[in-house]
């Protein structure tokens, strides 16, 4: 038997917080819809945050989320094509949109509390093809110049990745079939449908590999 393993089963095999899970790295899911792919340059259009707890049985389980509708910032680009995959249109009047800065700090804002909440040094983004998402919330906290970004600046969970070795799919909606779980496509490239989704499918994935200290 390993120290490791020695030790869970000197602790009776209780299982970790999200810190002791994690490595003090705290997993938020993200999902962002933008104008375009460039984050230097094109909109951030809607963005969602989902905090993830674990149960008294250790099973990770999305918990309280955001989403905010964003006006796109001052200059931003918007490429049909984009606009034409999400179905947004930007300017109509009942999205009820809020400035660019106000979204991200009041994100930002959550994510730092359940940090502080769960004794973990710094979150990490949780997000399908978590890349895209991550530069989009960097460049916009950049531009916006808010310094207490609590997300990691390159570390990310991506569940593409994580999709293709658990099931062998790395496609979002396929994923989530070969899951287990519903998909509904006609909600899709929203961020509050991709990002609750996304959650499920991270807890999921958590979930059926278990850590050594339970083996």
């Amino acid at each position: 038997m390993s120290k490791v393993t020695q030790a869970g089963a000197a602790a009776g095999n209780s299982p970790p917080g999200i810190a002791g899970r994690f490595r003090g790295f705290l997993p938020v899911v993200v999902d962002v819809e933008t104008g375009g792919f460039n984050p230097a340059t094109d909109a951030l259009l809607e963005i969602a945050a989902i905090l993830l707890r674990f149960d008294e049985d250790g099973q990770l389980h999305p918990a309280e989320s955001v989403r905010y509708h964003v006006e796109p910032f001052p200059g931003a680009r918007l490429d049909p094509a984009s606009l034409e995959v999400t179905g947004i249109d930007p300017f109509h009047p009942f999205r009820l949109a809020v400035e660019e800065n106000e979204a991200l700090r009041k994100v930002f804002e959550m994510v730092r509390k359940e940090i502080k909440a769960q004794k973990c040094n710094r979150a990490v983004l949780v997000g399908h093809n978590s890349f895209f998402d991550l530069q989009f919330v960097h460049a916009a906290a950049e531009r916006n110049k808010i310094k207490r970004n609590p997300f990691h600046p390159f570390s990310s969970f991506d569940t593409a990745t994580l999709a293709g070795v658990a099931y062998g799919q790395t496609v979002l909606g396929r994923a989530v079939a070969a899951a287990g779980m519903e998909w509904d496509e006609s909600q899709a490239h929203s961020a509050a449908y991709d990002a609750e989704v996304t959650a499920k499918l991270f807890c999921e994935i958590v979930n059926r590999f278990r850590p050594i200290y339970e083996a």
